[in-house]
């Protein structure tokens, strides 16, 4: 079954930390950009982090820059996102999505464009 499956999400204070992990199954990520998208209540889906396939580019939304680092490591088949400094506006679930692509510039596509999704994973920051 090829999928994607995000974990580690959870509660946590404000200014505390957590790491999402992306698992590819069913087939490899070498050849994918990997995007991390969120969603809050009653809000739209938008794109925070993207990674590129040879991994030379990475794109930050200005919410989240300098707070959060996507990687990848392609033994494991997984993209992380370390998410630092987390502030309350950054409760949302959080997805995952995989769209082949060699290009050397990471860019956040129409969603419609990607080729898996994950099911998500919730992150809530609250005191």
């Amino acid at each position: 079954q090829l999928q994607l499956v995000e974990s580690g999400g959870g509660l946590v204070q404000p200014g505390g930390s957590l790491r999402l992990s992306c698992a590819a199954s069913g087939f490899t990520l070498d050849y994918y950009a990997i995007v991390w998208f969120r969603q809050a209540p009653g809000k739209e889906r938008e794109g925070v982090s993207c990674i590129s396939s040879t991994d030379s580019s990475t794109y930050y939304a200005d919410s989240v820059k300098g707070r959060f680092t996507i990687s990848r490591d392609n033994a494991k088949n997984t993209v992380y996102l370390q998410m630092n400094s987390l502030k309350p506006e950054d409760t949302a679930v959080y997805y995952c999505a995989a769209l082949r692509s060699l290009a050397r510039l990471c860019v956040i596509s129409a969603e419609y464009e990607y080729d898996y999704w994950g099911q998500g994973t919730q992150v809530t920051v609250s005191s």
